[in-house]
C-alpha cells in the first residue's frame, strides 16, 4: 500500500499500473495536476501473510487541492498474482 501510495506522490503510472491485478487494471492513469498528495495512514490490514492469497488494507490519504486540504478513505483489497501482492480494487 505504501508503495503505491508514493506512485501516487510522484505521478509514476507504470509502477501503479504493474501492481495492479490483470483482471481489474484500466488501460491507462490520468493524474489530476491539482492534487498534491500531502500523507498516508495506514488504519489496518486483514490477511496478508505468505499463507494468504487475499487480503485488505484500509487507509486513509491525505491531499490538498484548490489549497484545500481534503482525504480519501478506503478498504482495498490485495491478492497474489504470479506470487505478487497487487491491487484488486475498493471494497464498498
Amino acid at each position: 500500500m505504501r508503495s503505491r501510495y508514493s506512485a501516487f506522490v510522484v505521478r509514476d503510472a507504470a509502477y501503479l499500473l504493474r501492481t495492479w491485478h490483470s483482471t481489474t487494471r484500466p488501460p491507462g492513469l490520468d493524474f489530476d495536476p491539482g492534487i498534491t498528495w500531502t500523507g498516508l495512514d495506514v488504519l489496518g490490514a486483514t490477511d496478508g501473510s505468505a499463507f494468504h492469497q487475499e487480503g485488505t488494507v484500509e487507509f486513509r490519504a491525505h491531499y490538498r487541492v484548490g489549497g484545500e486540504a481534503d482525504s480519501q478513505h478506503e478498504l482495498s483489497r490485495f491478492a497474489r498474482e504470479d506470487g505478487q501482492w497487487v491491487y484488486l480494487d475498493a471494497v464498498g
